[in-house]
Protein backbone atom coordinates (compact mmCIF):
# COMPACT_ATOMS: atom_id res chain seq x y z
CA UNK A 1 0.00 0.00 0.00
CA UNK A 2 1.20 3.60 -0.56
CA UNK A 3 1.63 6.62 1.61
CA UNK A 4 -1.77 8.25 1.01
CA UNK A 5 -0.17 11.43 0.35
CA UNK A 6 -2.83 13.09 -0.69
CA UNK A 7 -4.81 12.49 2.38
CA UNK A 8 -3.05 15.80 4.00
CA UNK A 9 -5.01 17.71 1.05
CA UNK A 10 -8.01 16.42 1.37
CA UNK A 11 -11.19 18.95 2.29
CA UNK A 12 -10.92 19.14 6.33
CA UNK A 13 -14.72 17.64 6.86
CA UNK A 14 -14.05 14.24 4.80
CA UNK A 15 -13.18 11.20 6.61
CA UNK A 16 -10.03 9.14 5.85
CA UNK A 17 -12.42 5.76 5.59
CA UNK A 18 -16.29 4.67 4.93
CA UNK A 19 -17.75 1.55 6.66
CA UNK A 20 -18.51 -0.56 3.26
CA UNK A 21 -20.46 -2.75 6.34
CA UNK A 22 -23.03 0.25 6.84
CA UNK A 23 -26.13 -1.25 5.18
CA UNK A 24 -25.98 -5.71 4.86
CA UNK A 25 -27.65 -4.91 1.51
CA UNK A 26 -29.07 -1.96 -0.69
CA UNK A 27 -32.39 -2.76 0.80
CA UNK A 28 -31.24 -1.61 3.60
CA UNK A 29 -30.55 1.41 2.94
CA UNK A 30 -33.74 1.87 0.71
CA UNK A 31 -35.35 1.19 4.07
CA UNK A 32 -34.11 3.51 6.19
CA UNK A 33 -34.75 6.45 3.34
CA UNK A 34 -38.61 5.35 3.53
CA UNK A 35 -38.65 5.61 6.90
CA UNK A 36 -36.89 9.04 7.24
CA UNK A 37 -38.23 10.77 4.31
CA UNK A 38 -42.07 9.32 3.73
CA UNK A 39 -43.25 12.71 2.69
CA UNK A 40 -40.31 13.82 0.69
CA UNK A 41 -40.34 14.46 -2.95
CA UNK A 42 -38.23 11.22 -4.32
CA UNK A 43 -39.12 11.78 -8.06
CA UNK A 44 -40.13 14.56 -10.22
CA UNK A 45 -40.51 13.23 -14.15
CA UNK A 46 -42.55 15.68 -16.62
CA UNK A 47 -44.11 17.61 -14.32
CA UNK A 48 -45.66 14.63 -12.02
CA UNK A 49 -43.52 14.05 -8.29
CA UNK A 50 -43.49 10.88 -6.75
CA UNK A 51 -42.98 10.90 -2.83
CA UNK A 52 -40.56 8.64 -0.71
CA UNK A 53 -44.05 6.32 0.45
CA UNK A 54 -45.25 6.18 -3.22
CA UNK A 55 -41.87 4.80 -4.30
CA UNK A 56 -41.74 2.76 -1.10
CA UNK A 57 -45.49 1.18 -2.18
CA UNK A 58 -45.06 0.53 -5.77
CA UNK A 59 -41.59 -0.82 -5.41
CA UNK A 60 -42.98 -3.22 -2.99
CA UNK A 61 -45.77 -3.84 -5.30
CA UNK A 62 -43.87 -4.50 -8.54
CA UNK A 63 -41.34 -6.88 -6.67
CA UNK A 64 -44.31 -9.07 -4.96
CA UNK A 65 -45.80 -9.31 -8.83
CA UNK A 66 -42.02 -10.48 -10.14
CA UNK A 67 -42.42 -12.71 -7.39
CA UNK A 68 -45.42 -14.53 -6.73
CA UNK A 69 -46.99 -13.54 -10.51
CA UNK A 70 -43.92 -14.45 -12.57
CA UNK A 71 -42.48 -17.06 -10.50
CA UNK A 72 -38.77 -15.09 -10.15
CA UNK A 73 -36.48 -16.59 -7.60
CA UNK A 74 -33.57 -14.87 -5.53
CA UNK A 75 -30.66 -14.56 -7.94
CA UNK A 76 -32.80 -14.47 -11.44
CA UNK A 77 -31.86 -12.15 -13.83
CA UNK A 78 -33.93 -9.16 -15.27
CA UNK A 79 -32.95 -6.04 -17.26
CA UNK A 80 -34.18 -2.78 -17.00
CA UNK A 81 -34.27 -1.28 -20.35
CA UNK A 82 -35.75 2.43 -20.47
CA UNK A 83 -34.65 6.38 -20.18
CA UNK A 84 -35.09 8.31 -17.26
CA UNK A 85 -38.82 7.77 -16.45
CA UNK A 86 -40.46 7.32 -12.63
CA UNK A 87 -41.16 3.41 -13.98
CA UNK A 88 -36.92 2.81 -13.83
CA UNK A 89 -36.99 3.38 -10.00
CA UNK A 90 -39.64 1.12 -9.02
CA UNK A 91 -38.99 -1.53 -11.17
CA UNK A 92 -35.42 -1.42 -9.66
CA UNK A 93 -35.57 -0.77 -6.46
CA UNK A 94 -38.79 -3.81 -6.67
CA UNK A 95 -36.73 -6.32 -8.65
CA UNK A 96 -33.62 -5.72 -5.77
CA UNK A 97 -36.37 -5.97 -3.10
CA UNK A 98 -37.80 -9.26 -4.32
CA UNK A 99 -33.92 -10.62 -4.55
CA UNK A 100 -32.97 -10.59 -8.39
CA UNK A 101 -30.01 -9.27 -10.11
CA UNK A 102 -30.48 -5.82 -12.32
CA UNK A 103 -28.93 -5.94 -15.96
CA UNK A 104 -28.98 -2.18 -17.26
CA UNK A 105 -29.14 -1.94 -20.41
CA UNK A 106 -29.24 1.02 -22.49
CA UNK A 107 -32.68 0.91 -24.42
CA UNK A 108 -30.78 2.74 -27.57
CA UNK A 109 -28.74 -0.99 -28.12
CA UNK A 110 -29.14 -2.81 -31.45
CA UNK A 111 -30.89 -6.53 -31.45
CA UNK A 112 -26.98 -7.65 -32.38
CA UNK A 113 -26.06 -5.98 -28.71
CA UNK A 114 -29.33 -6.94 -27.03
CA UNK A 115 -28.76 -10.31 -28.09
CA UNK A 116 -25.49 -10.71 -26.54
CA UNK A 117 -25.84 -9.00 -22.90
CA UNK A 118 -29.38 -10.99 -22.53
CA UNK A 119 -27.71 -14.27 -23.67
CA UNK A 120 -24.85 -13.76 -21.23
CA UNK A 121 -27.07 -12.75 -18.48
CA UNK A 122 -29.02 -15.57 -18.57
CA UNK A 123 -31.84 -13.05 -18.66
CA UNK A 124 -35.48 -14.47 -17.56
CA UNK A 125 -37.38 -11.15 -17.71
CA UNK A 126 -37.01 -7.36 -19.54
CA UNK A 127 -38.79 -4.40 -18.42
CA UNK A 128 -38.97 -2.40 -21.72
CA UNK A 129 -40.58 0.54 -22.32
CA UNK A 130 -42.75 0.15 -25.85
CA UNK A 131 -39.89 2.56 -28.01
CA UNK A 132 -37.69 -0.19 -28.09
CA UNK A 133 -40.07 -3.27 -28.11
CA UNK A 134 -39.84 -3.88 -31.95
CA UNK A 135 -35.90 -4.64 -31.43
CA UNK A 136 -36.61 -7.01 -28.64
CA UNK A 137 -39.18 -8.79 -31.11
CA UNK A 138 -36.49 -9.54 -33.49
CA UNK A 139 -34.26 -11.25 -31.05
CA UNK A 140 -36.58 -12.76 -27.97
CA UNK A 141 -36.59 -16.24 -29.48
CA UNK A 142 -32.98 -16.64 -29.34
CA UNK A 143 -32.77 -15.44 -25.86
CA UNK A 144 -34.08 -17.44 -22.87
CA UNK A 145 -36.36 -14.43 -21.71
CA UNK A 146 -39.53 -15.64 -20.62
CA UNK A 147 -41.62 -12.38 -19.11
CA UNK A 148 -41.62 -9.29 -20.75
CA UNK A 149 -43.34 -6.44 -18.91
CA UNK A 150 -44.28 -3.39 -21.39
CA UNK A 151 -44.51 0.37 -20.65
CA UNK A 152 -44.86 3.66 -22.54
CA UNK A 153 -43.06 6.97 -21.31
CA UNK A 154 -46.25 8.60 -19.33
CA UNK A 155 -47.38 5.37 -18.06
CA UNK A 156 -47.23 6.95 -14.29
CA UNK A 157 -47.89 10.85 -14.69
CA UNK A 158 -51.59 10.53 -14.01
CA UNK A 159 -54.79 11.50 -15.55
CA UNK A 160 -55.21 13.27 -18.45
CA UNK A 161 -51.10 13.84 -18.81
CA UNK A 162 -50.65 9.92 -19.05
CA UNK A 163 -52.63 9.70 -22.03
CA UNK A 164 -51.64 12.91 -23.90
CA UNK A 165 -48.09 11.84 -23.82
CA UNK A 166 -49.14 8.23 -24.95
CA UNK A 167 -50.83 9.40 -27.31
CA UNK A 168 -48.18 11.96 -28.73
CA UNK A 169 -45.13 9.48 -28.69
CA UNK A 170 -46.79 7.30 -30.47
CA UNK A 171 -49.50 8.72 -32.65
CA UNK A 172 -47.98 12.18 -33.09
CA UNK A 173 -44.46 11.88 -33.09
CA UNK A 174 -44.39 8.37 -34.15
CA UNK A 175 -41.52 7.19 -31.97
CA UNK A 176 -42.86 3.36 -31.09
CA UNK A 177 -41.94 1.10 -34.65
CA UNK A 178 -45.06 -1.60 -34.61
CA UNK A 179 -44.18 -4.83 -32.69
CA UNK A 180 -45.42 -7.90 -31.45
CA UNK A 181 -44.90 -9.51 -27.84
CA UNK A 182 -48.28 -11.42 -27.74
CA UNK A 183 -47.45 -12.48 -24.58
CA UNK A 184 -46.07 -8.94 -22.85
CA UNK A 185 -47.22 -7.42 -19.66
CA UNK A 186 -48.25 -3.93 -19.16
CA UNK A 187 -46.12 -2.10 -16.11
CA UNK A 188 -49.45 -0.36 -14.17
CA UNK A 189 -51.03 -4.28 -14.65
CA UNK A 190 -48.07 -5.69 -13.21
CA UNK A 191 -48.39 -2.94 -10.31
CA UNK A 192 -52.24 -2.95 -9.66
CA UNK A 193 -51.81 -7.32 -9.64
CA UNK A 194 -48.52 -6.71 -7.62
CA UNK A 195 -51.08 -4.61 -4.49
CA UNK A 196 -52.96 -7.10 -3.84
CA UNK A 197 -49.47 -9.47 -2.93
CA UNK A 198 -47.31 -9.92 -0.27
CA UNK A 199 -43.57 -9.08 -1.21
CA UNK A 200 -41.47 -11.61 0.63
CA UNK A 201 -38.93 -9.49 0.90
CA UNK A 202 -34.71 -11.17 0.31
CA UNK A 203 -32.38 -10.46 2.62
CA UNK A 204 -28.92 -10.43 0.31
CA UNK A 205 -25.97 -10.72 1.93
CA UNK A 206 -23.19 -8.20 1.50
CA UNK A 207 -20.86 -10.48 -1.19
CA UNK A 208 -23.80 -11.01 -3.38
CA UNK A 209 -24.23 -9.64 -6.83
CA UNK A 210 -26.66 -6.66 -6.90
CA UNK A 211 -26.00 -5.91 -10.41
CA UNK A 212 -24.33 -6.97 -13.86
CA UNK A 213 -22.96 -3.91 -15.55
CA UNK A 214 -22.35 -4.55 -18.84
CA UNK A 215 -18.53 -3.01 -19.89
CA UNK A 216 -16.23 -3.67 -22.80
CA UNK A 217 -13.16 -3.65 -19.74
CA UNK A 218 -10.08 -2.76 -21.83
CA UNK A 219 -11.24 -5.33 -25.16
CA UNK A 220 -13.63 -5.40 -27.21
CA UNK A 221 -16.39 -8.08 -26.03
CA UNK A 222 -19.30 -6.42 -23.49
CA UNK A 223 -18.57 -8.12 -20.25
CA UNK A 224 -21.21 -7.98 -17.27
CA UNK A 225 -18.93 -6.60 -14.39
CA UNK A 226 -20.73 -8.09 -11.29
CA UNK A 227 -20.90 -5.40 -8.40
CA UNK A 228 -21.90 -6.64 -5.39
CA UNK A 229 -24.49 -5.16 -2.83
CA UNK A 230 -21.09 -3.99 -0.53
CA UNK A 231 -19.57 -3.01 -3.87
CA UNK A 232 -22.12 -0.50 -4.54
CA UNK A 233 -22.63 0.29 -0.66
CA UNK A 234 -19.03 1.15 -0.37
CA UNK A 235 -18.82 3.36 -3.00
CA UNK A 236 -22.71 5.26 -2.39
CA UNK A 237 -20.94 5.74 1.34
CA UNK A 238 -17.71 7.27 -0.42
CA UNK A 239 -19.70 10.01 -2.26
CA UNK A 240 -21.67 10.24 0.53
CA UNK A 241 -18.48 11.13 2.59
CA UNK A 242 -17.17 13.44 -0.18
CA UNK A 243 -20.62 14.91 -0.28
CA UNK A 244 -21.86 15.88 2.89
CA UNK A 245 -18.54 17.16 3.90
CA UNK A 246 -19.78 19.68 1.04
CA UNK A 247 -22.74 21.32 2.16
CA UNK A 248 -25.07 18.61 0.97
CA UNK A 249 -28.39 18.82 4.00
CA UNK A 250 -30.28 15.50 3.91
CA UNK A 251 -33.82 15.14 2.65
CA UNK A 252 -33.05 19.42 1.08
CA UNK A 253 -31.52 18.72 -2.24
CA UNK A 254 -32.68 18.98 -5.73
CA UNK A 255 -30.76 17.02 -7.86
CA UNK A 256 -30.81 17.21 -11.77
CA UNK A 257 -30.39 13.75 -13.48
CA UNK A 258 -30.02 14.35 -16.96
CA UNK A 259 -27.12 11.20 -17.41
CA UNK A 260 -29.68 7.88 -17.88
CA UNK A 261 -29.83 6.43 -14.57
CA UNK A 262 -28.45 3.12 -16.90
CA UNK A 263 -24.96 4.47 -16.89
CA UNK A 264 -23.28 3.67 -13.70
CA UNK A 265 -22.16 7.30 -12.86
CA UNK A 266 -25.54 8.35 -12.45
CA UNK A 267 -27.04 4.99 -11.02
CA UNK A 268 -24.58 5.82 -7.86
CA UNK A 269 -24.48 9.04 -8.08
CA UNK A 270 -27.67 10.02 -8.71
CA UNK A 271 -30.46 7.63 -7.62
CA UNK A 272 -28.50 5.86 -4.93
CA UNK A 273 -26.81 8.35 -3.47
CA UNK A 274 -29.59 10.87 -4.08
CA UNK A 275 -32.20 8.15 -2.36
CA UNK A 276 -29.92 7.64 0.78
CA UNK A 277 -29.45 11.89 1.16
CA UNK A 278 -32.97 12.10 0.77
CA UNK A 279 -33.10 14.11 -2.25
CA UNK A 280 -35.00 14.73 -4.67
CA UNK A 281 -34.23 13.93 -8.46
CA UNK A 282 -35.02 15.48 -11.26
CA UNK A 283 -34.96 12.83 -14.06
CA UNK A 284 -34.38 14.08 -17.22
CA UNK A 285 -35.62 11.66 -20.16
CA UNK A 286 -34.21 13.72 -23.14
CA UNK A 287 -31.47 15.61 -22.24
CA UNK A 288 -30.58 15.93 -26.30
CA UNK A 289 -33.68 18.04 -26.47
CA UNK A 290 -31.70 21.41 -25.06
CA UNK A 291 -34.83 24.04 -25.18
CA UNK A 292 -37.17 21.50 -23.05
CA UNK A 293 -34.33 20.29 -20.96
CA UNK A 294 -33.72 24.35 -19.95
CA UNK A 295 -36.97 24.88 -19.71
CA UNK A 296 -37.13 21.75 -16.81
CA UNK A 297 -34.13 24.10 -15.12
CA UNK A 298 -36.47 27.22 -14.86
CA UNK A 299 -39.03 24.93 -12.69
CA UNK A 300 -36.89 24.07 -10.26
CA UNK A 301 -34.20 25.67 -7.18
CA UNK A 302 -32.28 23.06 -8.03
CA UNK A 303 -28.53 22.60 -6.20
CA UNK A 304 -26.93 19.76 -7.93
CA UNK A 305 -26.04 18.42 -10.96
CA UNK A 306 -24.27 15.85 -12.45
CA UNK A 307 -23.17 15.07 -16.25
CA UNK A 308 -20.42 14.78 -18.46
CA UNK A 309 -18.50 17.27 -20.45
CA UNK A 310 -20.98 17.77 -23.80
CA UNK A 311 -23.66 17.87 -21.61
CA UNK A 312 -22.28 20.93 -19.82
CA UNK A 313 -20.63 22.40 -23.00
CA UNK A 314 -24.50 21.96 -24.56
CA UNK A 315 -26.19 23.69 -21.94
CA UNK A 316 -23.47 26.21 -21.96
CA UNK A 317 -24.34 26.89 -25.72
CA UNK A 318 -28.03 27.39 -25.54
CA UNK A 319 -28.56 31.05 -26.14
CA UNK A 320 -31.34 30.98 -23.06
CA UNK A 321 -28.95 29.39 -20.61
CA UNK A 322 -29.08 33.02 -18.62
CA UNK A 323 -32.90 32.38 -17.98
CA UNK A 324 -32.11 30.22 -15.42
CA UNK A 325 -31.32 30.79 -12.00
CA UNK A 326 -28.66 29.34 -10.69
CA UNK A 327 -28.35 31.13 -7.21
CA UNK A 328 -29.69 27.72 -5.29
CA UNK A 329 -26.21 25.27 -7.38
CA UNK A 330 -23.55 24.17 -4.60
CA UNK A 331 -22.19 21.35 -6.38
CA UNK A 332 -21.82 20.05 -10.05
CA UNK A 333 -19.88 17.34 -11.10
CA UNK A 334 -18.56 16.01 -14.79
CA UNK A 335 -17.68 12.09 -14.80
CA UNK A 336 -17.58 9.20 -17.51
CA UNK A 337 -15.43 11.69 -19.88
CA UNK A 338 -12.41 14.74 -19.19
CA UNK A 339 -13.82 18.18 -18.42
CA UNK A 340 -12.69 20.23 -20.79
CA UNK A 341 -10.81 23.33 -19.21
CA UNK A 342 -13.00 25.84 -21.51
CA UNK A 343 -15.96 24.09 -19.87
CA UNK A 344 -15.19 24.52 -16.72
CA UNK A 345 -14.22 28.25 -16.41
CA UNK A 346 -17.27 29.32 -18.87
CA UNK A 347 -19.93 26.62 -16.43
CA UNK A 348 -18.29 28.78 -13.35
CA UNK A 349 -18.68 31.92 -15.21
CA UNK A 350 -22.60 31.41 -15.86
CA UNK A 351 -23.53 29.41 -13.01
CA UNK A 352 -21.28 31.15 -10.17
CA UNK A 353 -20.51 27.35 -9.23
CA UNK A 354 -17.24 25.45 -9.60
CA UNK A 355 -17.57 22.15 -11.78
CA UNK A 356 -15.71 19.21 -10.46
CA UNK A 357 -14.31 16.36 -11.86
CA UNK A 358 -14.82 12.73 -11.22
CA UNK A 359 -12.73 9.60 -12.13
CA UNK A 360 -13.92 5.92 -12.57
CA UNK A 361 -14.77 3.57 -14.40
CA UNK A 362 -17.71 1.13 -14.17
CA UNK A 363 -15.18 -2.13 -12.43
CA UNK A 364 -15.22 0.36 -10.14
CA UNK A 365 -19.28 0.80 -9.10
CA UNK A 366 -17.60 3.56 -10.66
CA UNK A 367 -15.99 6.42 -8.48
CA UNK A 368 -11.87 6.34 -7.81
CA UNK A 369 -11.11 10.07 -7.48
CA UNK A 370 -12.92 13.07 -7.26
CA UNK A 371 -11.57 17.42 -7.08
CA UNK A 372 -12.97 18.83 -3.99
CA UNK A 373 -16.11 20.19 -4.40
CA UNK A 374 -14.87 23.86 -2.77
CA UNK A 375 -13.03 24.87 -6.08
CA UNK A 376 -9.44 23.65 -5.06
CA UNK A 377 -9.29 21.02 -6.84
CA UNK A 378 -6.99 21.97 -9.79
CA UNK A 379 -8.18 21.61 -13.50
CA UNK A 380 -6.17 19.08 -15.38
CA UNK A 381 -5.88 16.56 -12.71
CA UNK A 382 -8.93 13.92 -11.50
CA UNK A 383 -8.65 14.79 -8.21
CA UNK A 384 -7.79 12.64 -5.07
CA UNK A 385 -8.78 9.02 -4.88
CA UNK A 386 -12.72 9.09 -2.48
CA UNK A 387 -12.26 7.70 1.26
CA UNK A 388 -11.21 3.93 1.37
CA UNK A 389 -9.10 4.52 -1.64
CA UNK A 390 -5.57 3.24 -2.88
CA UNK A 391 -4.13 4.55 -5.97
CA UNK A 392 -0.56 3.51 -7.15
CA UNK A 393 1.82 4.04 -10.64
CA UNK A 394 2.34 1.01 -11.71
CA UNK A 395 5.41 0.26 -13.93
CA UNK A 396 4.53 -2.85 -16.53
CA UNK A 397 5.77 -5.36 -14.15
CA UNK A 398 3.52 -4.36 -11.15
CA UNK A 399 5.56 -2.07 -9.63
CA UNK A 400 5.09 0.77 -7.79
CA UNK A 401 6.19 3.65 -9.77
CA UNK A 402 7.53 7.20 -7.72
CA UNK A 403 5.87 10.54 -7.71
CA UNK A 404 6.27 12.25 -10.57
CA UNK A 405 6.45 8.93 -13.24
CA UNK A 406 3.99 7.86 -15.56
CA UNK A 407 2.31 4.08 -15.54
CA UNK A 408 -0.89 2.53 -15.40
CA UNK A 409 -3.41 3.57 -12.84
CA UNK A 410 -4.45 1.13 -10.47
CA UNK A 411 -6.71 0.97 -7.50
CA UNK A 412 -7.48 -1.16 -4.19
CA UNK A 413 -10.62 -0.34 -2.25
CA UNK A 414 -13.79 -1.91 -1.31
CA UNK A 415 -15.63 -0.52 -4.31
CA UNK A 416 -13.81 -2.71 -6.93
CA UNK A 417 -15.94 -5.62 -8.47
CA UNK A 418 -15.75 -9.05 -7.92
CA UNK A 419 -14.51 -10.02 -11.56
CA UNK A 420 -16.53 -10.80 -14.76
CA UNK A 421 -19.35 -12.55 -15.36
CA UNK A 422 -18.06 -16.01 -16.51
CA UNK A 423 -14.97 -14.67 -17.83
CA UNK A 424 -12.07 -15.72 -14.97
CA UNK A 425 -9.41 -15.31 -17.36
CA UNK A 426 -10.57 -11.19 -18.16
CA UNK A 427 -10.96 -10.91 -14.47
CA UNK A 428 -7.21 -12.00 -14.24
CA UNK A 429 -6.04 -9.44 -16.60
CA UNK A 430 -7.53 -6.22 -14.45
CA UNK A 431 -7.39 -7.62 -11.18
CA UNK A 432 -3.99 -8.50 -9.33
CA UNK A 433 -4.14 -9.13 -6.06
CA UNK A 434 -6.91 -7.47 -5.46
CA UNK A 435 -5.53 -4.29 -7.38
CA UNK A 436 -8.06 -2.93 -9.99
CA UNK A 437 -5.05 -2.25 -13.34
CA UNK A 438 -7.53 0.92 -15.00
CA UNK A 439 -5.84 0.62 -18.82
CA UNK A 440 -5.03 4.24 -18.33
CA UNK A 441 -1.93 5.68 -17.76
CA UNK A 442 -1.25 8.59 -15.06
CA UNK A 443 0.85 10.63 -13.22
CA UNK A 444 0.92 11.03 -9.48
CA UNK A 445 1.69 14.71 -8.42
CA UNK A 446 3.29 15.95 -5.28
CA UNK A 447 0.09 16.60 -3.43
CA UNK A 448 -1.37 13.35 -4.65
CA UNK A 449 -3.20 14.30 -7.25
CA UNK A 450 -3.61 12.08 -10.54
CA UNK A 451 -3.22 13.42 -14.23
CA UNK A 452 -4.52 11.34 -16.64
CA UNK A 453 -2.03 11.19 -19.79
CA UNK A 454 -2.83 8.64 -21.93
CA UNK A 455 -5.20 5.19 -22.50
CA UNK A 456 -3.43 2.14 -22.29
CA UNK A 457 -5.84 0.55 -24.15
CA UNK A 458 -7.64 1.61 -27.88
CA UNK A 459 -10.98 2.15 -25.84
CA UNK A 460 -12.52 5.62 -27.22
CA UNK A 461 -14.56 7.59 -24.97
CA UNK A 462 -17.72 9.40 -26.67
CA UNK A 463 -19.26 11.39 -24.25
CA UNK A 464 -18.53 9.37 -21.36
CA UNK A 465 -19.80 6.26 -23.30
CA UNK A 466 -17.05 3.51 -23.54
CA UNK A 467 -16.82 2.23 -27.43
CA UNK A 468 -14.56 -0.46 -28.23
CA UNK A 469 -12.66 -0.42 -31.70
CA UNK A 470 -13.14 -4.69 -31.67
CA UNK A 471 -16.90 -4.35 -31.71
CA UNK A 472 -17.13 -1.71 -34.23
CA UNK A 473 -14.61 -3.56 -36.59
CA UNK A 474 -16.24 -6.85 -35.86
CA UNK A 475 -19.67 -5.14 -37.59
CA UNK A 476 -17.90 -3.04 -40.59
CA UNK A 477 -16.18 -5.99 -40.94
CA UNK A 478 -19.05 -8.10 -41.82
CA UNK A 479 -20.25 -5.61 -44.99
CA UNK A 480 -19.41 -7.84 -47.98
CA UNK A 481 -17.70 -4.51 -49.53
CA UNK A 482 -14.79 -4.48 -46.77
CA UNK A 483 -11.04 -6.10 -46.81
CA UNK A 484 -9.52 -4.52 -44.04
CA UNK A 485 -10.59 -1.99 -41.38
CA UNK A 486 -9.20 -0.52 -38.34
CA UNK A 487 -11.73 1.73 -36.09
CA UNK A 488 -9.43 4.57 -33.85
CA UNK A 489 -10.74 7.49 -31.64
CA UNK A 490 -10.42 10.92 -32.96
CA UNK A 491 -10.45 14.04 -30.65
CA UNK A 492 -13.94 15.92 -31.08
CA UNK A 493 -15.10 19.60 -29.90
CA UNK A 494 -18.27 18.42 -28.91
CA UNK A 495 -18.30 14.37 -27.28
CA UNK A 496 -14.28 14.41 -26.61
CA UNK A 497 -13.94 11.46 -29.40
CA UNK A 498 -15.82 10.27 -32.18
CA UNK A 499 -15.20 6.51 -34.10
CA UNK A 500 -12.96 7.40 -37.10
CA UNK A 501 -12.59 3.74 -39.36
CA UNK A 502 -10.10 3.63 -41.73
CA UNK A 503 -11.15 0.74 -45.05
CA UNK A 504 -9.45 -1.28 -47.44
CA UNK A 505 -12.32 -2.07 -49.90
CA UNK A 506 -12.72 -4.90 -51.52
CA UNK A 507 -15.95 -3.88 -53.69
CA UNK A 508 -14.83 -0.94 -55.72
CA UNK A 509 -18.20 0.36 -55.49
CA UNK A 510 -18.64 0.60 -51.57
CA UNK A 511 -19.10 4.39 -50.84
CA UNK A 512 -18.97 5.87 -47.14
CA UNK A 513 -22.99 6.28 -47.21
CA UNK A 514 -22.78 2.48 -47.70
CA UNK A 515 -21.42 2.10 -44.40
CA UNK A 516 -22.97 4.76 -42.42
CA UNK A 517 -26.41 3.05 -42.89
CA UNK A 518 -25.23 -0.60 -42.43
CA UNK A 519 -23.04 0.60 -38.92
CA UNK A 520 -26.49 2.43 -37.88
CA UNK A 521 -28.58 -0.88 -38.74
CA UNK A 522 -25.94 -2.52 -36.33
CA UNK A 523 -24.78 -0.41 -33.74
CA UNK A 524 -25.71 1.93 -30.89
CA UNK A 525 -25.54 5.84 -31.91
CA UNK A 526 -22.86 6.75 -30.15
CA UNK A 527 -20.94 3.85 -31.37
CA UNK A 528 -21.40 4.65 -35.59
CA UNK A 529 -18.52 6.10 -37.09
CA UNK A 530 -18.91 9.66 -37.51
CA UNK A 531 -15.38 9.64 -40.08
CA UNK A 532 -14.77 7.17 -42.72
CA UNK A 533 -11.36 7.61 -44.73
CA UNK A 534 -10.53 4.81 -47.64
CA UNK A 535 -7.00 3.55 -48.22
CA UNK A 536 -5.66 0.80 -50.46
CA UNK A 537 -3.57 -0.68 -47.27
CA UNK A 538 -3.17 -0.39 -43.47
CA UNK A 539 -0.45 -0.29 -41.12
CA UNK A 540 0.54 -3.36 -40.21
CA UNK A 541 3.14 -5.19 -37.84
CA UNK A 542 5.48 -7.74 -38.91
CA UNK A 543 3.31 -10.03 -37.54
CA UNK A 544 0.38 -8.75 -39.25
CA UNK A 545 -1.50 -6.87 -36.84
CA UNK A 546 -3.27 -3.80 -37.86
CA UNK A 547 -1.56 -1.44 -36.07
CA UNK A 548 -4.32 1.66 -34.47
CA UNK A 549 -1.07 3.49 -32.95
CA UNK A 550 -0.04 4.42 -36.37
CA UNK A 551 -2.93 5.60 -37.85
CA UNK A 552 -3.73 7.52 -34.38
CA UNK A 553 -0.43 9.18 -34.52
CA UNK A 554 -0.67 10.12 -38.45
Amino acid sequence: MSDKIWLKNYPEEVPHDINPDRYPNIVAMLEESFKTYPNNPAYTNMGKTLLYKQINEQSKAFGAFLQKNLGLQAGDRIAIMMPNTLQYPIALFGAMRAGLIVVNTNPLYTPREMKHQFNDAEVKAVVIVENFAHNLEQIIGETGIRHVILTELGDLLGFPKRQIVNFVVKRVKKMVPAFKLPNAIRFSKALREGNRLNLKAHQAKPGDIAMLQYTGGTTGVSKGAMLTHRNIIANMEQIAAWMEAATVELGKEIIITALPLYHIFAFTVNCLFGFKSGGHAILITNPRDMPAFIDELKKHPFTMITGVNTLFNGLLNQANIKEVDFSSLKISVGGGMAVQRVVAQKWEEVTGCVLSEGYGLTEASPVLTIHPLDGSGRIGTIGYPVPSTDIQIMDENGNELPIGERGEIAAYGPQIMKGYLNRPEATAEVIKDGWLYTGDIGIQDEDGAIRIVDRKKDMILVSGFNVYPNEVEDVVASHPGVLEVAAIGVPDAKSGEVVKIVVVKKDAKLTEADLKAYCKEKLTGYKVPKQYEFRDELPKSNVGKILRRLLKEE
